[in-house]
């Protein structure tokens, strides 16, 4: 089954509400003005249900078949929340509010499933019931955990649950997958370290906070290098040393350090964790100083259930023709807690040549639409076809 006819139909709609949402970015739980827009479209569409307030700003629709014979359910899911980046693309659309950004197209994801959504509420051509779910804060918010600890999959008896996210640099409307670990759990740590601050044409009268950071950024390296099987998936990266001195002639008495570590299984990320704690203290004491350790764990390891990716890439081959192995991506996607909640799976579809998401010129295409939206329908269909 190719592209579906009524997509082509619904496509300039789908891009107008698209462009609108791109027009008009909101950042982590603050997505009043897209949650309202998404519960407008939902009711005007004819769902059965429409919820909002789920996850503090979250909603969602319940779109019933023609028939229920099966009893299944299926959750489909987008996000809706921006990034805060000035826009740098020059577009006739381009944001409305200098320093927010859809910068990872949820924008087109939100508009994907809204027209996913509607040709279900006009067809019902399916056997069960479907529950759409447009998710706020997925950039670092963790709006997909507190939809869960809301009690959606409860709420609303969801069995499975899938997630899409567009892919730059992939064909456009092609579709890749893979099954196990797919996205890196995502932790962050904070270092201070403390030693005697004095006066730089005096070093030997301080504990140098900035020589001895220095060394914990270094040391830290051989955590992937030498503590970990090479076979495995490991990064640590400092991205920030903060002295607390801006002076030419002060030696600082504390350094601030902080970073993200990214792995894929649990057994590496205790691992990290342990050795992250012993190299900064042990290194900061073997020059006399102190390193205290502030290690938080963030987004699980998103895992796709065996069964449901194969089920999610059957339908793309449907849509699309064909469905390729997906790489490891070591960045991370809350839908992990989705997937932790209930089986399902997670799919990256081609985006096209345009610039990398999180970039001040990336921006969603508008011709992937009609595929996005063929999945997200076809996966209804097929999981849950009519009698």
């Amino acid at each position: 089954m190719p592209i579906k006819n009524r997509f082509a139909e619904l496509h300039p709609e789908i891009t107008a509400w698209r462009r609108d949402l791109h027009e008009n970015p909101e950042l982590l739980f603050d997505t009043h003005r897209t949650s309202a827009f998404v519960e407008e479209k939902l009711e005007e569409f004819g769902c059965d249900e429409v919820v909002s307030g789920l996850g503090r700003t979250g909603v969602v629709g319940v779109i019933k078949g023609k028939s229920d014979t099966s009893g299944r359910v299926v959750g489909l899911r987008a996000d809706m929340d921006a990034l805060p980046i000035l826009e740098d693309t020059g577009l006739e659309y381009a944001s409305k509010t200098p320093g927010k950004m859809h910068a990872c197209g949820h924008d087109g994801h939100t508009a994907m499933l809204l027209g996913a959504a509607k040709y279900l509420s006009e067809t019902r051509n399916f056997d069960g019931t479907c529950v759409v779910i447009f998710q706020p804060a997925e950039e670092g918010g963790g709006g997909g955990r507190e939809m869960v600890e809301d009690g959606m999959m409860e709420k609303f008896g969801i069995q499975e649950v899938y997630g899409m996210h567009n892919w730059p640099g992939a064909p456009l409307g092609s579709f890749a997958i893979r099954p196990g670990a797919f996205f890196a759990a995502t932790d962050q740590f904070d270092i201070e370290v403390e030693g005697l601050g004095g006066h730089a044409a005096k070093p030997q009268e301080t504990i140098d906070t900035t020589l001895v950071a220095s060394h914990i950024v270094i040391a830290l390296q051989s955590i992937a290098s030498r503590n970990v099987d090479p076979i495995e998936q490991l990064v640590v990266s400092v991205t920030s040393f903060e002295t607390e001195s801006k002076a030419f002639n002060v030696i600082p008495q504390k350094v601030a350090l902080k970073g993200t570590v990214r792995t894929l299984n649990t057994a590496v990320q205790d691992l990290a964790q342990e050795r992250l704690t012993a190299i900064a203290e042990t290194t900061a004491k073997a020059f006399g100083a102190t390193a205290t350790v502030s290690y938080h764990r963030g987004y699980p390891v998103m895992v796709n259930a065996d069964t449901e990716t194969e089920y999610a890439a059957d339908v793309a081959k449907k849509v699309s023709g064909d469905c390729a192995e997906a790489p490891l991506v070591m960045g991370g996607e809350d839908f992990s807690f989705m997937l932790n909640a209930r089986p399902g799976a997670y799919i990256l579809m081609g985006n096209g040549d345009s610039a990398a998401v999180h970039h001040p010129k990336y921006n969603f295409n508008d011709d992937a639409i009609p595929a996005g939206c063929s999945w997200w329908a076809e996966m209804v269909e097929t999981r849950m076809p009519s009698n």
